[in-house]
């Protein structure tokens, strides 16, 4: 099945809010497959106020910056954790990141769409920049690599770190403004349900 194929089908299966098991068919003979995720099969939604840490990240364009700078440039944030050869949740995730992106439109340099590695060791800036073109990641949406530790205090300070990459679980962050209270969405989120949460941002259907 070419990745096109595959994309469509998790960006379907993304649409509905649920995991659809036909999505991983054709990954099942896949000896690279990862199927041990703690999969929600219905998007939870909480909030809380999460310190950012002060970490180094290596975004993928090669340049280092300090993560809560890079979260504090004024913009709503839509924040999620990926790795490139995740063959299961994370190209879900990405690819609801990029029907939203998508659904913005003209309205879509008004976010901060963020993809951090949670496997910086493999993914480095020039894996990143070949994942995000896969999905069309404009420039507004940026991923990030950097050192394991890094990467470990992201995890953590924002609730998911899983002990392993392959237990890691799906979820998507969104945040109005500096300062305000960060939106939790355990689960698959839907691009409408992203949108919803920025009522700021005047986006195209």
């Amino acid at each position: 099945m070419t990745l096109a194929r595959r994309i469509g089908g998790w960006a379907a299966a993304a649409a509905l809010g649920v995991w659809a098991p036909g999505a991983l068919a054709a990954d099942a003979s896949d000896p690279h497959a990862h199927h041990r995720h703690h999969v929600a099969p219905e998007a939870a939604r909480t909030s809380a106020a999460y310190a950012v840490p002060d970490v180094e990240l290596v975004r993928d364009d090669g340049k280092t910056v300090l993560l809560s700078q890079e979260l504090e440039d004024g913009r709503p944030v839509v924040l999620s954790f990926i790795f490139t050869s995740c063959t299961t949740v994370c190209p879900m995730i990405s690819a609801t990141l990029a029907q939203l992106q998508r659904k913005l439109g003209p309205a879509r340099d008004q976010v901060h769409l963020v993809s951090i590695s949670i496997d910086p060791e493999f993914d480095t800036p020039a894996r990143l920049r070949k994942y995000a073109s896969k999905f069309g990641a404009g420039p507004e949406w940026q991923h990030y690599s950097g050192t394991l530790a890094a990467s470990l205090a992201a995890q953590r300070a924002f609730g998911v770190y899983r002990g392993d990459k392959m237990n890691h679980a799906p979820a998507t962050l969104v945040r109005t403004a500096p300062g305000a209270e960060w939106v939790r969405i355990d689960g698959f989120a839907t691009a409408d349900q992203l949108l919803a949460e920025l009522p700021g941002v005047h986006a195209s259907r």
